[in-house]
């Protein structure tokens, strides 16, 4: 079964999603649609699919799954249409900013029997896939205690900021859903801290750039999250597990690994400059799980579910930091 897969959106994270579907041999890019003609045609003629409207993909018989990479704001509203128009909807994170407008996105998805996969990539990339897998196979015992690393080259322009939710459910958020995959328990409490330490113009947007969570499990269990809008070194992006037994973590990927020795000490490559070239891999991966499932009739993870518990965390960080204390989740 070749899965046909219609594309809305042609944006940067849009040409991302674009290869990874025209790579797998499982499916096939059939349509984009975008507000910018410009943007739809450059996919388009990259990879031979044609440009359609939003309306024209909805209704089509030939589109079997759709990936949705439009602002935030639509998304809500697209998967809910696209799961009345009996598609399988990938959808780019977060299905939306507002808890309870999630909830009831997910309330329809699960009444139409729709199948939504919400876009966690980085659950996908090999090195944290491995890392997941030793905790499975018992190499390190029992997770105790993880730590998550994640920092970007640098911040976005102010006019992003302003629309993104704030640094916690616009780049934290990946690593709550990561703290949740590796520590295999729901956190049920949350001490965030926040600051601005890299453009005061982010703090006047009512946002930060540099911050810290502490997620704790009923039994114990502990993540620490970092997280900085700059790393003048590059794309960092670390995790480290420890458990009972041992200690299993994956560290930073450059685009060529090699070390070089001289009177000058050891150096090594620079870093990837950002999550397009880092997490190549991981999107790819996802986006075969996806095809799979659809293929397979399996349970799609990671899932609406899913998105909605990151985003709780998302929610409970930006409350922490305002009331300066710990929150527990329900």
């Amino acid at each position: 079964m070749t899965v046909r897969f219609g594309l809305l959106g042609a944006g940067r994270i849009g040409k991302v999603h674009a290869k990874a579907v025209s790579g797998d041999t499982n499916a096939t890019l059939v349509a984009v649609a975008d507000a910018f003609p410009q943007a739809a045609e450059a996919i388009a003629s990259a990879y031979g699919c044609e440009v359609r409207t939003i309306e024209a993909i909805e209704a089509a018989r030939d589109i079997d799954a759709v990936v949705v990479c439009t602002p935030t704001d639509t998304h809500a509203d697209l998967i809910e249409r696209f799961a009345r128009a009996g598609k399988a909807i990938f959808c780019e994170k977060p299905i939306d900013l507002d808890v309870e407008r999630v909830k009831a996105c997910i309330k329809v998805v699960e009444q139409t029997g729709a199948k939504l996969m919400v876009g966690f990539n980085r659950r996908f990339d090999p090195h944290f896939m491995a890392v997941r897998k030793v905790i499975d196979d018992g190499k390190i015992g029992d997770v105790e205690m993880v730590t998550i690393t994640s920092r970007d080259p640098g911040a976005p322009p102010v006019d992003y900021i302003k629309r993104s939710g704030g640094i916690f459910r616009d780049m934290t958020i990946h690593d709550f859903d990561m703290a949740r995959f590796l520590l295999g328990e729901e956190p049920v409490s949350v001490l965030a801290t926040a600051a601005v330490l890299v453009d005061k113009a982010i703090g006047e947007a009512g946002d930060y750039d540099s911050v810290s969570v502490i997620l704790q499990t009923a039994s114990g269990k502990q993540a620490v999250i970092s997280n900085s809008r700059r790393a003048t070194y590059g794309y960092d992006q670390r995790i480290e597990v420890h458990g009972a037994k041992g200690m299993a973590a994956a560290e930073n990927q450059r685009p060529v690994s090699i070390e070089v020795a001289n009177g000058d000490g050891y150096t090594r490559p620079p870093l990837h400059d950002f999550f397009m070239t880092r997490y190549t891999e991981a999107y790819a991966n996802e986006i075969a799980a996806f095809i799979a499932a659809i293929e397979k009739g399996t349970k799609i993870s990671p899932s609406g579910a899913d998105g909605l518990a990151a985003l709780a965390l998302a929610d409970a960080a930006v409350q922490s930091v305002k009331e300066g204390r710990l929150i527990k989740i329900g």
